[in-house]
């Protein structure tokens, strides 16, 4: 009974989550307005980790499994997929190496930040 109960939370705040979304006046995907919303109910402390802890876990824990009907839809767009081949693949190598690089100028500014903090 317990993992209904968290299931019902997790899927009371999708839910709620898909409405903020559709009266919104601009496009934000219920999906992040879910995941905010539950950031902010476990802030606040009005859900407490240990309520959804175990469907959580399983969740996490099979959700390659949640990817599969994702990718087999993609069978239906080959044809796209294969004449924009190249275009997809320069956009994910300059993707990559900006997020790289982004990384890297965010891991050295933490690094200098933290150690003029301990020369203090």
């Amino acid at each position: 009974m317990d993992i209904i109960i968290q299931l019902g939370i997790i899927f009371g705040i999708c839910l709620i989550s898909d409405a903020i979304s559709i009266l919104l006046p601009f496009s934000l995907p219920g999906s992040i307005i879910g995941m905010l919303l539950l950031l902010a109910l476990l802030l606040l402390k009005i859900i407490r980790k240990e309520q959804i802890q175990k469907v959580s876990e399983f969740l996490l824990a099979n959700l390659p499994f949640f990817f599969v009907p994702a990718v087999v839809g993609l069978i239906n767009y080959l044809d796209i997929l294969r004449a924009n081949a190249v275009k997809m693949i320069v956009v994910v190598l300059l993707s990559l190496v900006a997020t790289f690089g982004a990384t890297v100028w965010a891991v050295r500014l933490t690094i200098r930040l933290t150690e003029r903090g301990k020369d203090k």
